[in-house]
């Protein structure tokens, strides 16, 4: 097999060698080219740079050189739709603690051999030479990848970088590979020394976020995770594999079965919209978290009353371990909440009113996603279901009332009042609160038919 290169990126290489530059393409773009995955970033190792100043001048003919990685010998480029990273052979030396805690050595006459071996997995440390269009594969990370096998390069290196825990567990459930029991183990010792709380939650939320939006079935990196015991960290989610529900609603078992199978049917229907999906697939995550500490057995019925509301503070906790982003906890919090209302309201047959008070709190649409995901992500007695009922009925009440993606903005403003005869004051804010819910319950549904509520309203002393 010939690794094909876009025209303008062979142009960049060539202009490299003229200058006694030999390129290897390393990493990612090589791996996912040898899966025929298609991806736009491209790591290139660069053997025979007398100075990265020199380097910086030969690249400035292609755009733009970005310097941010200047200190630590990287340079970034963007050229012809692709996002270039150079840089010349390394070896890295743990030194400080952390995924960060590492000292840089750059060698330009390492071989590729060398220079590979501090890689993390076998399927990373893949190479190819453009010039002579051939694979370098000192770990044998192509028969890796053949077997679907995840392995790492060096283990006496490879528990120096915390961060690898994760990036195991998310490679594995992005390309379906097994971890190899000698990597299992490795990281299960290197989590049992506390790998996990020597990592900024920003590196955290990254390596999850791959996880959740890269991967077919995210429940594969989860499992792993618990698997090396990964879930001492997560912990939250520990008690969820041993609170049993009940067989007739989850015949598939437990709440740590259905959180996973839920996961996955949300996985298989993403949006496009990547900040959306991860809130949808963290809320599906999280959904059920209030079960453990909520589950009863009455009349010989399993059940976990109010586990909605009391799972809220804890997907909090949970979630503010790794998140980063506080608007995307409090996009997340309202779906773990009222994750059951879409069923109840189709139960009840609930009315306008009861519609547009709860796209007050929640968006709708993305509450029915992730209802549609926790009604399937569940074994079935018998065939399953076609539809989602309680999800299309709420989809079309909402979209009919306008309040699918948003609450309904006011009738009535401030503007309004003045122009009443009102002065503004305290009250003001009472008044249009009480008009907004008056307006929510359909009293009135257009300007004229406000006015005239208020205008009675307003006469009334507070």
């Amino acid at each position: 097999m010939i690794l094909s290169l876009h025209p303008s990126i062979e142009d960049v290489l060539e202009r490299l060698n003229a200058y006694g530059i030999k390129a290897i393409i390393v990493g990612g773009y090589v791996r996912d080219a040898l899966l025929r995955l298609s991806t736009t970033d491209i790591d290139i190792e660069l053997y025979g740079v007398t100075s990265i100043d020199q380097l910086e001048k030969i690249l400035k003919k292609f755009g733009k050189v970005n310097l941010v990685g200047k200190s630590f010998g990287v340079l970034k480029l963007s050229y012809a739709g692709y996002n270039l990273d150079f840089s010349p052979p390394r070896i890295e030396s743990k030194r400080g603690f952390g995924h960060k805690g590492f000292e840089i050595h750059w060698q330009n006459d390492l071989d590729f051999t060398t220079a590979a071996r501090r890689r993390d997995f076998t399927i990373n440390a893949i190479g190819y030479d453009p010039q002579l269009r051939t694979f370098l594969d000192p770990y044998g990370g192509i028969k890796d990848l053949e077997a679907k096998r995840l392995y790492y390069v060096d283990k006496t290196t490879f528990g120096d970088d915390p961060l690898r825990v994760l990036r195991a567990v998310q490679f594995a459930a992005r390309y379906e590979l097994s971890c190899d029991t000698s990597l299992v183990i490795l990281c299960r010792e290197m989590i049992a020394n506390g790998a996990l709380e020597e990592l900024p939650k920003e590196r955290i939320f990254e390596e999850i976020k791959k996880l959740l939006l890269l991967s077919p079935k995210p429940s594969l990196g989860f499992e792993l995770l618990k698997e090396m015991g990964g879930l001492s960290f997560f912990k939250e989610l520990l008690p969820l594999e041993t609170t049993p529900q009940d067989s007739f609603s989850h015949p598939e078992g437990n709440v740590w079965i259905h959180t996973l199978m839920a996961l996955d049917t949300m996985a298989s229907q993403k949006t496009g919209d990547t900040k959306r999906d991860l809130i949808l697939l963290l809320a599906v995550l999280v959904h059920d978290i209030g079960k453990p500490c909520t589950t009863i057995l009455h009349n010989g019925i399993l059940n976990a009353p109010k586990h909605a509301e009391e799972g809220v503070e804890i997907a909090r906790t949970f979630l503010e371990r790794f998140c980063t982003e506080k608007e995307l906890i409090e996009r997340i919090l309202p779906l773990v909440r009222y994750h059951g209302a879409v069923r109840k309201l189709f139960q009840t047959n609930a009315n306008e009113s009861a519609i547009r008070h709860l796209s007050t709190h929640v968006i709708l649409d993305d509450l029915i996603r992730v209802a549609q995901a926790d009604f399937y992500g569940r074994a079935f007695d018998g065939e399953r279901p076609t539809c989602f009922e309680a999800g299309e009925w709420l989809f079309n009440c909402a979209n009919t009332l306008g309040v699918l993606h948003a609450p309904p903005p006011p009738i009535l403003l401030g503007r309004d009042l003045i122009a009443l005869g009102l002065s503004p004051s305290r009250a003001f804010k009472t008044l249009l609160e009480n008009a907004y819910t008056a307006q929510l319950e359909g009293v009135f549904t257009t300007h004229e038919e406000g006015m005239g509520w208020i205008s009675n309203t307003s006469l009334r002393p507070f």
